[in-house]
């Protein structure tokens, strides 16, 4: 999307300065898509627009726009202005838009004007905006990649890095069979608008310095990455971070069994052990076809076991079919990937030695 400079310019200082912004469209259209640093008040909820949306169709904008009118009248007009007021009140550099930047942010400005206050609207509204973030996308700047095998602390070394995208932190997913958190992934819109707004930030902050990606396939769990995106990912360098097995048994172990089970005691309380349980079986089983009849046999029995034995208080089982599964599985898939990357290796080393590295990259 070709906007003018000035637009360009205007949108960026929006996302890097994280503006609050009030999204005045229905729920059901902020649900689809939003930005990182916007509330959801809507002038109109989903009922009342799909009523205005209809009568539009039927007799045409004038009489959608009496409906709409009779539709948020009296107390409830003074409800949706007064949760308008509080956030202002609470963010005095809050902007406001609709899905164009048409009628709906328009009547709700002049609502907050004849109420006393004033407040920015955004020309060209969610529309442009979310066409501007996709823009990042289309000029992205140099990238590395930071690979290595399973449990060895990507993302771990990822967050020491200044200029650095955690995407698997932007997904809410570990990127594995094994990575699905308790709360849900956002949706592919709000993904994309995220990592755009922190290419956004670090491309003010970097310059021409590369950012640092962690090694990923197309999906995130679900969410998958612009296509862009991808490709450059391909072809970009590789800083190679690498551990010993027992370290990276231990490192996911602490992730995977011991955080992880925390958190499903605090959100299933009495059903904490059996949705845990699911947890752990229904990865294990979406990788059978991967491991092979035998060796998902082999790996389902000792976390059937370690399951067991954790009942009794008796986390450290866990290992054992942790340390098989990535012997088994993870390791020779990691090595047979990296055979096809090699010649993208610019550095290999512990996280130690790649920080230092990084550091002096940053630094030329």
């Amino acid at each position: 999307m070709n906007y003018p400079a000035d637009k360009r310019e205007y949108f960026k200082s929006l996302f890097i300065s994280d503006t609050p912004l009030i999204d005045v469209r229905a729920e059901i259209e902020y649900e689809q898509g939003s930005f990182p640093t916007s509330i959801n008040l809507p002038i109109l909820n989903t009922r009342e627009r799909h009523e205005v949306g209809i009568r539009y169709k039927e007799q045409g904008q004038e009489s959608a726009e009496t409906l709409g009118n009779e539709l948020v009248s009296g107390d409830i007009r003074t409800s949706r202005t007064a949760a308008w007021l509080s956030f202002i009140d609470e963010h005095e550099n809050a902007a406001l838009y609709c899905f164009r930047g048409g009628r709906r942010s328009q009547i709700a400005s002049q609502w907050l004007t004849e109420s006393g206050r004033s407040i920015e609207r955004i020309a060209g509204g969610y529309k442009d905006m979310r066409n501007y973030l996709l823009s990042q996308f289309e000029d992205l700047p140099a990238l590395m990649i930071i690979s290595g095998k399973t449990g060895v602390g990507k993302t771990e070394l990822l967050l020491q890095i200044t200029n650095a995208i955690d995407l698997e932190g932007r997904a809410n997913h570990r990127g594995s069979a094994f990575g699905r958190h308790i709360d849900p992934q956002p949706s592919q819109i709000n993904f994309e608008n995220l990592v755009a707004v922190d290419l956004l930030k670090i491309k003010e902050t970097s310059g021409t310095k590369p950012v640092f990606l962690e090694d990923e396939g197309r999906l995130i769990g679900r969410v998958h990455l612009p296509s862009a995106l991808q490709a450059k990912m391909k072809e970009a360098p590789i800083v190679l971070l690498e551990d010993s097995t027992e370290n990276r048994v231990v490192r996911i172990f602490d992730e995977y069994i011991v955080r992880q089970w925390r958190q499903y005691e605090r959100n299933f309380l009495a059903s904490a052990y059996n949705a845990f349980s699911d947890y752990l079986e229904t990865a294990i089983d979406a990788i059978r076809k991967r491991l092979g009849g035998a060796g998902h046999k082999v790996v389902r029995g000792l976390l059937d076991k370690a399951l067991s034995a954790q009942q009794s208080g008796d986390f450290e089982q866990h290992k054992l079919w942790i340390h098989t599964l990535l012997e088994d599985y993870y390791d020779p898939m990691y090595s047979y990937q990296l055979e096809k990357k090699g010649d993208r290796i610019r550095f290999r080393g512990s996280m130690e030695e790649i920080l230092h590295w990084t550091e002096q990259q940053r630094m030329r």
